[in-house]
């Protein structure tokens, strides 16, 4: 048994209750024998395993049981063991001492803890609550460190240097096949001034628009920079510094991260900052290092861009207008920037340059940094800065290529423009240089054989817009912009809004009744093979039979672009010739909201939707050219879709960035519904409206479309291989209206399979050259023939009748290419609320083109580019 375990001895003198009469007092009458009278071995120091109070002087302790017991040897032999080694380790008495005789071996002493965490002989819930000596020293040691850690990266932090931040790098692109499409961003366009080339005014319209307390705050707003880092913590967006230092630092790092570790480095650099420059220097080198848009970084570039001077000629009214910019470029520019956001319009970035201009003169006017005469003065007239130009290497199609390239980065990644724009970036895209150049010579070619506009009125500000996609992959291979930034001409016509597609919508429409069905049919389809009245000037029915109301209360009609009476005929044969009655009232059976979701699917954005009326069906929605031939790439890959994309890889510092990896291919729509799709479009190029595009010379399908007034002709065809829109229009340079071609190229009106048809077929051709003629996957039957309440019952005879005649007054039929005036339209629709659970709109729309909606029925008017429905940017979003 173990010494610890070992039983106790029975106590000398009679046990227990002769111990406990000898402490008895004066009761017995006796006192209690000194140490070592009795002879007792419990005299002797470290003779006994139990009873620590005799070892210590006191008298022999009864114990209660075997716990207390072994507890008490415990705490013997850890006396004994301390005086063991206070005595050499031969017990009290030295090596001949009493204890020696007990066989016990030495023990070296306890190490004593630098933390007594938990406290050592401290029991229970005493042990776990830490001594004031300990609570004291870890507050001195982690204040300590904290002002270590703060003295060390002040130490280690170095302070902005203005002519290291003004230096750029390139931005390159490249081609798809990897050799160098252009690098732009040399640094040209900044150049540093001292404080004294800086004139007052644009000092004072800094400090009373961004930081009023500049020369008194110590240069940072502590308050600001504990939001932010809170808002960082909890994953919000990410807050810049308040003051004019804090934004000076922040002006000097050119990495797109936004962590809580660049917080407080940005906060230690704007201390060192504010001790030991001083505030003109401050002011300075914020003033060299802010970008103010266009490519300009710092005052003298500004100038020099915006107004054609240097920095110090500036007037104070100019300084407002400069001082704007820093709000935000991209909103505050007046020459507006549609290309990177459809929200900054010409139009609404001049109201916003205005209104932050005559704030900030107004403000300077408090401050009393302008007096009353130089506030009359400087408010008097908005100092309209000039236009844009064309920097090296951004000409030709090269600037919509970088411009569309740039989009789709800024898009899909947490880079900004500023930072994009201070360069150091390889941006790979998926252009194809033949293709681009092909589809630039296509419509140079049409524009120059068809159009004068030196001797024609009528063919001044003609445009373009045109894009190629590869169907079940979504890479945009080619797009024409326009006319090139150096003909100032800076919005890409490519992914421009505002422009209504007319007729090429009709496909969507089809699309949605086979597979939804109407409101008879569902949920069985419909077959492209059923009949609608194709007659002009039809009523419009609702599922109750009662037609269609204007908001008046009158009633709605449809009108075509001839009268000429078709009678009942097949959506095929509607299709084919691109009249408009059929499918107007087949959207409304089927409803126009399952036709937008449809289009949605198929990669329209949901941005570019007008209103949920009848015209809906004939294309008053204005996505961009990019954006429709990703739509009918869908119907060329079977039903597969993916989102159009421009760029593969960007690398910044030789690494790659993430989130530019090849968008995936969904299902939009069932592949036989796309398959008959297609046969129906193959139709329209060999018998109806497109019947130009045969030229191809291979299996091609497309539709035509014209929109009302004349003011847009589209025509958008594809085959296995690739998908190409092409669009049309004449804009007003002023305002950026629409303008009716009504009398362009010295025809009566231009339509949809006239010249954007002959400019698809000339590019495809060049952009197909060498490639098999893959045809087409077939077409199985689909849907139920479910005809148009009234359609005559068919007879058993297969006679054909003369409706069905594609040769029929051919004179008349072509509706996409009659040269006769449109008919006048003498009612708008504008629909009660009663009309229809789809909503109402404009009607009056002629065969093969569509009405232009009214500005109460979307969120912008639709013949104005750049209006709100934003639907021009063709990867989605608003920052582009």
């Amino acid at each position: 048994m173990s010494e610890h375990r070992r039983k106790p001895p029975p106590p000398q003198g009679g046990g227990r209750a002769a111990a406990r009469r000898g402490q008895s007092g004066p009761s017995s009458g006796r006192r209690a024998a000194p140490r070592g009278a009795t002879g007792s071995p419990s005299d002797s120091y470290g003779s006994s395993s139990y009873g620590s109070d005799a070892g210590s002087g006191g008298e022999e302790r009864p114990y209660g049981g075997r716990a207390e017991a072994r507890r008490a040897a415990q705490r013997s032999t850890g006396n004994s063991r301390r005086r063991t080694a206070d005595n050499g380790g031969r017990g009290p008495g030295g090596p001949a001492g009493p204890g020696r005789g007990r066989g016990r071996a030495s023990t070296a002493p306890g190490k004593k803890r630098l933390i007594d965490y938990p406290r050592a002989n401290r029991f229970g819930w005493r042990r776990w609550v830490p001594s004031w000596k300990l609570v004291s020293g870890l507050c001195i040691t982690f204040f300590g460190s904290l002002v270590a850690l703060v003295g060390v990266s002040y130490a280690m932090v170095g302070v902005p240097n203005e002519n290291t931040a003004a230096q750029s790098q390139n931005n390159v692109y490249y081609w798809a096949d990897g050799k160098q499409m252009v690098a732009t961003g040399t640094g040209v366009n900044r150049q540093n001034v001292n404080i004294a080339e800086i004139p007052k005014a644009m000092q004072n319209a800094v400090i009373s628009a961004e930081n009023k307390s500049f020369y008194t705050d110590p240069g940072v707003d502590f308050k600001g920079i504990a939001r932010a880092l809170v808002n960082m913590a909890q994953g919000g967006e990410t807050q810049g510094g308040s003051t004019i230092t804090q934004q000076f630092v922040k002006n000097t790092y050119l990495s797109q991260d936004q962590t809580l570790t660049r917080k407080f480095k940005e906060m230690f650099i704007s201390i060192k900052v504010g001790t030991k420059f001083t505030k003109p220097q401050i002011l300075q080198g914020y003033l060299n290092t802010s970008y103010f848009g266009r490519g300009a970084y710092g005052i003298q570039a500004a100038a020099q861009t915006y107004y054609g001077v240097d920095a110090k000629d500036l007037t104070p009214s100019q300084c407002a207008v400069l001082a704007a910019l820093l709000k935000g470029a991209t909103y505050y520019d007046p020459a507006g920037n549609p290309d990177i956001d459809t929200a900054a319009s010409q139009k609404a970035n001049y109201q916003r340059s205005h209104d932050r201009w005559a704030w900030i003169l107004e403000e300077m006017h408090k401050d009393q940094h302008l007096t009353d005469a130089e506030y009359q003065t400087a408010i008097k007239k908005y100092p309209m800065p000039q236009g844009r130009k064309a920097v090296k290497g951004m000409t030709g199609q090269i600037s919509y290529l970088a411009d569309t390239a740039k989009k789709y980065v800024l898009a899909h990644s947490n880079i900004t423009e500023t930072q994009f724009d201070q360069g150091g970036f390889q941006i790979y895209t998926t252009f194809d240089k033949d293709k681009v150049n092909a589809l630039s010579a296509a419509v140079e070619k049409v524009q120059k054989a068809r159009l004068d506009p030196k001797n024609r009125e009528k063919d001044k500000y003609v445009q373009f817009g045109a894009a190629s996609v590869v169907p079940n992959d979504g890479k945009i291979v080619a797009l024409y912009g326009g006319a090139g930034y150096e003909n100032n001409h800076f919005t890409n016509n490519a992914d421009t809004s505002g422009v209504p597609v007319g007729s090429t919508w009709k496909p969507f429409v089809l699309a949605a009744a086979m597979q939804y069905g109407t409101y008879k049919t569902s949920p069985e389809g419909v077959s492209p093979l059923s009949k609608y009245n194709g007659n002009d000037h039809l009523k419009v029915s609702n599922e109750d039979g009662s037609y269609v109301l204007n908001k008046d209360g009158s009633t709605f009609f449809q009108n075509n672009e001839s009268n000429y009476r078709w009678g009942y005929i097949t959506l095929r044969k509607a299709m084919e010739q691109s009249i408009n009655t059929p499918f107007v009232q087949l959207g409304w059976d089927v409803g126009m909201s399952k036709v937008r979701d449809v289009a949605s699917r198929s990669g329209i954005l949901d941005s570019s939707f007008a209103t949920l009326n009848p015209s809906f069906a004939l294309g008053t929605s204005t996505p961009s050219a990019i954006r429709m031939a990703d739509a009918y790439a869908t119907f060329a890959a079977s039903g597969k879709h993916a989102d159009p994309y421009s760029v593969t890889e960007v690398k910044q510092d030789g690494q790659d960035l993430q989130g530019f990896s090849k968008p995936k291919v969904t299902t939009a729509m069932p592949e036989d519904i796309a398959n008959n799709v297609t046969d129906t479009l193959e139709n329209v190029i060999q018998n109806g409206t497109g019947t130009n595009a045969k030229a191809l010379g291979r299996t091609a399908a497309g539709k035509t479309g014209t929109t009302d007034s004349n003011k847009s002709a589209w025509f958008v065809g594809y085959t296995q291989q690739l998908a190409t829109s092409v669009a049309m229009f004449r804009e007003n340079p002023k305002d950026a209206e629409l303008l009716s071609m009504n009398g362009t190229a010295g025809v009566a009106s231009i339509h949809g399979g006239d010249i954007p048809t002959s400019v698809w077929t000339e590019y495809m051709k060049a952009a197909l050259k060498g490639k098999n003629d893959l045809g087409f996957p077939k077409a199985n039957k689909i849907g139920e023939i479910a005809d148009e309440a009234g359609a005559p019952s068919p007879t058993p005879t297969p006679s054909i009748t003369p409706s069905e005649t594609p040769t029929e007054t051919p004179s008349a039929t072509p509706s996409e290419t009659a040269t006769s005036p449109s008919p006048t339209v003498t009612e708008t629709c504008q629909f009660a609320w009663n009309c229809s659970t789809d909503g109402g709109g404009t009607g009056g729309s002629t065969s093969g083109t569509s009405s232009s909606p009214t500005a109460t029925e979307t969120t912008g008017d639709s013949t104005t580019r750049g209006n709100a429905n934003g639907g021009g940017n063709f990867f989605g979003g608003s920052t582009g």
